[in-house]
């Protein structure tokens, strides 16, 4: 590690705005690199080597602190909650046979997605400041140098849209204005097309009152959640369903649960089959999958290490609970075999069943299309200021456009850079193009988790004295590690009689996702080492301000003879 001492007028790398690190002086300017220095972020202007936890400090945002705990909160439980919790439940229990099991699948679920929260945790707690995976790949790997962060470019760029939830919202609420959404495709997108473009000019124009809405959505989605609880309790203790009693003209009816009453009832037709319990716990790990989502949006976090730690933890226990009561109620509502026979309809059948054919099928489709317009809400939130981060690192076209928070304080270029691909995958005609998508942005994400968990293992060993002010529970990484190889490697292992094409078919998604990889690496390897050495020159860093105090890094092309 080179370690540079700085002229005592020499300013400091990586500060993003000059309201940053208050009460620091030393971080106040900028330092740009010079030529044939090897890493010159470390360093301090008194002529002290700095620490390396220093490389990467807390930054503000141009917009400022615009996030307390409860936004925070919001951010990463809305994100987490989204359309899934109306249909997985009823799956699942579908497919591994038991109350007991589908219960113990999501408790699980939680446990396991406790595993990757807390390497997330230590990373976002030692390096404060928004930007996630990209962040703390850079900061674990500067060599080969500038690769981390292309590969984090590429994965954001081609795959970084929110297009799927975008349509489950344009189908559930032409199905609540009494519309068929299979008979009015056109339809469908166009309300998709409508609920990102609002989106999009709400969070680039207006940030606060964008902020405000995603929380009361947010609170909307977990309300809903209670209500569906309360509902089934009180349809238990009336021992009386609507949707029955209209249908039979009758008065009060037996309810037939779902939930059975013994111990030895609860696990009555558990399929102890590691095939079938594996593929079930992938709908569990969907579900719970956003944990992270606020280590993206540190820079405009108050108090960001101590509301991370508290707000990321709570979410997960929330989830966890409102996913066990949700399953719950539908068990104490519908008849287990008629859950079975249903699938992704368990909920469909709660609220028929509680509020009647009628309002049910009215209040269904609206609670599905909250929940997926939140959902919408805080994705387009957070990777808006992810590729903010990227474009700052200078390795995009336009980089100056899209790093700027100009004109509404907000970060317009990272928002369009999001809208633009969503809206293209939106409007491709499609039937099951949607969980291909869900794949092939997944399967990527797993190198990341495997490099983020072993980083994180080697920083424990390389660099003890780095600060954290939180600890993970270091066989959580080994876990991760273990587990993000194996999903690697399962789409790749053949099945019994399966022939070759259709092992190609169902290996697609993860050759495309391996594809989009090797691309990054063939875009780092032109833009670093082919064009520099065909054209007789070397990329050097140096920063530079825009007007909105926005700090961005250029690459400047140096030439061999201005060395001498």
């Amino acid at each position: 590690m080179d370690f540079v001492e700085p002229d005592a007028e020499t300013p400091l790398l990586f500060d993003t705005s000059s309201s940053q690190a208050a009460g620091s002086p030393n971080y106040h300017s900028i330092l740009k690199r010079r030529p044939g220095v090897a890493d010159a972020r470390i360093g301090s202007v008194d002529n002290t080597p700095r620490s390396l936890e220093d490389d990467v400090v807390p930054e503000t945002a141009v917009p400022g602190r615009n996030l307390g705990w409860s936004s925070a909160y919001i951010i990463i439980i809305s994100r987490v909650i989204g359309s899934g919790i109306f249909a997985a439940p009823g799956a699942i229990v579908s497919s591994v046979g038991s109350v007991g099991l589908s219960l113990l699948l999501w408790i699980a679920g939680a446990l396991i997605s406790w595993c990757g929260l807390v390497v997330s945790l230590e990373y976002g707690c030692m390096l404060p400041r928004s930007g996630g995976q990209k962040v703390y790949l850079e900061f674990t790997y500067r060599r080969p140098r500038f690769l981390a962060s292309t590969l984090v470019a590429v994965h954001a760029v081609m795959l970084g849209f929110t297009a799927s939830n975008c349509i489950v919202f344009g189908e559930y609420l032409l199905f609540a204005l009494g519309r068929a959404p299979a008979e009015r495709p056109v339809h469908v997108r166009l309300l998709a097309v409508s609920l990102m473009t609002g989106i999009t000019v709400l969070h680039g124009c207006f940030l606060r009152t964008g902020i405000l809405v995603q929380n009361m959505l947010g609170w909307v989605k977990i309300g809903l959640v209670i209500i569906i609880t309360l509902a089934s309790g009180a349809v238990v203790i009336a021992r009386y369903t609507p949707g029955e009693a209209e249908k039979l003209d009758a008065g009060k009816i037996p309810v037939n649960l779902g939930f059975p009453a013994t111990w030895d009832g609860i696990w009555e037709g558990s399929v102890w089959n590691w095939g079938v319990i594996s593929a079930a716990l992938f709908k569990v790990f969907y579900s719970y999958a956003g944990l992270q989502n606020v280590n993206n949006v540190l820079n405009e976090v108050r108090d960001p290490v101590r509301t991370l730690r508290s707000a990321a933890q709570t979410a997960l226990a929330t989830a966890c609970l409102l996913y066990l009561l949700i399953n719950v109620a539908y068990f104490l509502v519908v008849p287990l075999d008629v859950i079975k026979e249903s699938g992704e309809l368990a909920a469909a059948l709660f609220f028929e069943r509680v509020f009647g054919q009628t309002l049910g099928r009215l209040l269904l489709p609206l609670a599905v299309a909250i929940s997926a317009a939140g959902n919408v809400m805080v994705v387009t939130f957070a990777l808006a200021r992810l590729n903010q981060e990227i474009a700052r690192q200078g390795l995009l076209p336009f980089a100056e456009l899209l790093s700027s928070s100009r004109p509404f304080g907000a970060p317009l270029g990272g928002l369009i850079l999001h809208y633009i691909p969503s809206v293209i995958v939106i409007c491709i005609p499609y039937k099951d193009i949607y969980s291909f998508i869900l794949e092939v942005e997944g399967y990527p994400g797993q190198f990341f988790s495997l490099a983020t968990s072993i980083g994180l293992i080697w920083l424990r060993r390389s660099r003890p004295d780095l600060k954290r002010p939180y600890r993970a529970f270091l066989p959580a990484a080994w876990f991760m590690v273990l587990l993000s190889c194996a999903l690697l490697l399962a789409p790749f292992v053949p099945r019994q009689r399966e022939d070759w094409r259709a092992h190609l078919s169902r290996v697609s998604y993860a050759l495309v996702g391996i594809s989009v990889l090797l691309f990054g690496v063939l875009y780092w390897a032109v833009l670093t080492i082919l064009l520099p050495w065909l054209r007789g020159y070397r990329l050097e860093e140096e920063t530079d301000i825009l007007q909105d105090g926005t700090t961005i890094t250029k690459l400047v092309h140096v030439h061999r003879e201005d060395d001498h």
